[in-house]
């Protein structure tokens, strides 16, 4: 089959749309659709519902783009590895992971990766939608759990827990809880239980409102939960690596904590040469162990 043919046949099925296909490819609706129609009559078939809504694919449509899936991804990973200098780090490194963490943990600590490999360039993707990196989506996934795809190589770092904190300015105006039951005089700045967050959380903050807390304040994700525990909102229910960048927010109910959650880098098989995905494993390594020992000194 001709791979011009299969490339362009890959852009309409992925875009549902001759003319989306061709902004894309830079052709005209019509060489577009001459070289579609070609690709049907070379396999006999036909590969595409017409509809005024656009194209869906047929039964031997799906097949075909399941299998130009397969190539353009393999195609991404040899040009990704093809572009990795023998000496020099450059290039583009997508990186997914959550709001908390890449706005809270990795984000502020970029400056030492950047000022190491200069022409680096890092598209960070903070979303808690777990992206497929086999899928190409992301290159490299700093994840809240252990994932679940086989053809990964994984690398645990490290395990946070959720607490409780507050700034010393706010226990000095509203006072210090000692029990559960003193939250009746304080507002509590969470996520909502049934927000996407990891499990562990989820759980501490069903915990918490289980005792009937009067006033909260619920954000969709940790870097809003923080700004408002530092502008004196409430209590917060925050990570516990927060601790580092902001030494003097107050551990509030030391008994209060969720379970371990575990932070696992992951990136696909096919990158495991790729130097740009060498360089971001080694720096984030490293800025975990700095962080560990900091912690236990």
């Amino acid at each position: 089959m001709d791979w011009d043919k299969l490339r362009i046949f890959h852009a309409v099925a992925d875009k549902g749309s001759l003319t989306h296909a061709g902004d894309v490819l830079h052709l005209s609706q019509s060489a577009v659709s001459r070289q579609i129609r070609a690709l049907e009559e070379s396999l006999n078939v036909t590969l595409f519902h017409r509809h005024a809504r656009g194209l869906i694919l047929t039964e031997q449509g799906e097949l075909l783009f399941d299998a130009t899936t397969q190539m353009v991804k393999r195609l991404d990973a040899t040009a990704a590895r093809i572009r990795d200098s023998e000496d020099e780090v450059f290039g583009e490194l997508r990186v997914t992971t959550t709001v908390g963490f890449g706005t809270l943990w990795l984000a502020p600590r970029l400056t030492a990766l950047y000022q190491k490999y200069p022409e680096l360039k890092i598209d960070l993707m903070l979303e808690e939608r777990v992206l497929d990196l086999p899928m190409r989506e992301a290159d490299v996934a700093i994840r809240m759990k252990e994932p679940s795809q086989a053809d990964l190589i994984r690398k645990r770092l490290m395990q946070i827990r959720m607490r409780l904190y507050a700034t010393p300015d706010y226990l000095a105006k509203h006072g210090t809880p000692v029990t559960m039951a003193d939250f009746h005089s304080h507002r509590l700045i969470c996520q909502h239980a049934g927000t996407a967050q990891v499990a562990a959380g989820a759980m501490l903050v069903a915990q918490l409102m289980s005792h009937d807390i009067p006033s909260t304040l619920t954000v969709n994700n940790y870097f809003g939960v923080l700004q408002g525990v530092l502008n004196n909102i409430g209590i917060g229910v925050l990570p516990d690596y927060i601790t580092e960048d902001f030494p003097d927010l107050v551990r509030v109910l030391p008994d209060v904590e969720s379970g371990e959650v575990p932070v696992f880098l992951a990136y696909p098989e096919e990158l495991r040469h790729s130097k740009r995905v060498a360089a971001f494993r080694e720096f984030v390594t490293e800025e975990i162990f700095k962080y560990r020992k900091r912690e236990q000194g």
